[in-house]
């Protein structure tokens, strides 16, 4: 039997089983995390976890959707995938360029298919999902390469698809999140083409300074994404290994001198105070070798870590809709973006779930692995949406 037999074996038990379950809402995320991560296979030896993730989320398709023209082509050498409303519009439509999570490492057109869609559906909008290149295979910083490039085509070649200059969107969660933070960024200063009407972050990653913010503590162990998962997500987009993840978790991967110039914007001081009352400890601030961070200084660059941009440009972003999870490590990150972005003048829309938890907005309808706190955050995406 080879390894996809095998796999589709598993899956076939796993789901066998699953059927006959009554699970309610609770009981969906550990089974959820469980399913995600491959361990049982990687740890026998029949697969390695990334490709048994990589295999799980390329396993659906979707058939044609009454409602919209979906077209896969390529922009500028990058995959995508393009949905358009069947409806007639008396006017230009909102183009919205889409980035997927995953880690940077997991992740495709399938995986987002279905939030696609809905967004496409619910806004009538014209969106465009991108294909990006992922790590270890490719290192940073060839996602953000590949979403700036292919959100540049599009801006170059909207009237072929109805947009509206004046109304491009650039969208993303976590992984995907970072990458429509740093496109933002560099497509702030540009004077060639049309000025972005809005940014949607969603849960984004946006520092790899400090993995010991208050959220990082407290949802360490939380599904979907464990604070060392974190870690080494950005290591394997960084690196394509994570040799460095030991320093990384314990803060000695960044001296102290540049950590101290960063803190004015990555600092639990800047954290507001109900956000640290579930356990959170100040943390030592460590130093490290030269050797160390020789491998990661390039942490350091807004592409990769936006959060550290100038205030200069910050100022040049546009609206912003900030979601953020409360039981999710990368919380802070978006908590401490949307002071920077508010400090320097920018308009932020926040919508924090309370009981949200990373990964919840793209489970908004997944049969029995549907939260409505996930359906709750999508309704107010949409509302931003269709305001702009």
């Amino acid at each position: 039997m080879n390894q996809k037999a095998i796999i589709k074996y598993i899956l076939n038990l796993v789901n066998s089983t699953l059927g006959k379950c009554p699970y309610n809402e609770n009981h969906k995320l550990p089974i959820l995390f469980a399913f995600e991560q491959g361990k049982i296979l990687e740890n026998i030896g029949i697969c390695s976890q990334v490709s048994f993730v990589r295999y799980m989320q390329g396993r659906k398709t979707l058939g044609v959707d009454p409602k919209l023209f979906i077209k896969d082509l390529w922009f500028e050498k990058v995959p995508v995938r393009i949905y358009q409303p069947k409806v007639p519009s008396a006017s230009q439509r909102r183009g919205v360029m889409f980035f997927h999570g995953g880690g940077w490492v997991f992740g495709s057109l399938e995986t987002h298919e279905k939030l696609c869609r809905s967004i496409a559906r619910e806004s009538e909008s014209v969106v465009v999902s991108v294909g990006y290149r992922l790590a270890p295979e490719h290192k940073y910083p060839a996602a953000y390469e590949d979403c700036l490039n292919a959100t540049i085509h599009f801006m170059k070649n909207m009237e072929l698809y109805g947009v509206d200059p004046a109304r491009i969107i650039i969208c993303g969660d976590s992984a995907g999140g970072n990458l429509a933070a740093a496109v933002s960024q560099t497509l702030a200063g540009r004077s060639d083409l049309p000025k972005l009407r809005a940014q949607i972050l969603i849960y984004p990653g946006l520092q790899a300074l400090d993995f010991n913010l208050p959220s990082y503590q407290q949802n360490r162990g939380v599904p979907l994404l464990f604070r060392e998962r974190a870690a080494f997500y950005m290591l394997q987009y960084l690196n394509g290994n994570a040799s460095n993840l030991e320093e990384v978790l314990e803060g000695s991967h960044i001296p102290i001198d540049i950590k101290l110039n960063y803190r004015k914007w990555v600092s639990p001081d800047n954290i507001p105070e109900k956000f640290k009352v579930r356990g959170y400890k100040p943390h030592v601030l460590l130093d490290c070798t030269t050797e160390v961070f020789e491998t990661v200084k390039r942490f350091c660059e807004p592409n990769l870590c936006p959060l550290l941009a100038e205030d200069a440009l910050i100022q040049q972003l546009p609206e912003t809709f900030m979601l953020t999870c409360e039981y999710d490590v990368l919380r802070d990150d978006g908590l401490l973006y949307k002071k920077r972005l508010e400090d320097n003048g920018v308009r932020v829309i926040w919508y924090h779930l309370e009981d949200g938890f990373h990964g919840i907005i793209n489970s908004f309808n997944n049969d029995w692995l549907s939260f409505s706190s996930g359906k709750r955050g999508l309704d107010n995406i949409m509302n931003f949406l269709k305001s702009l």
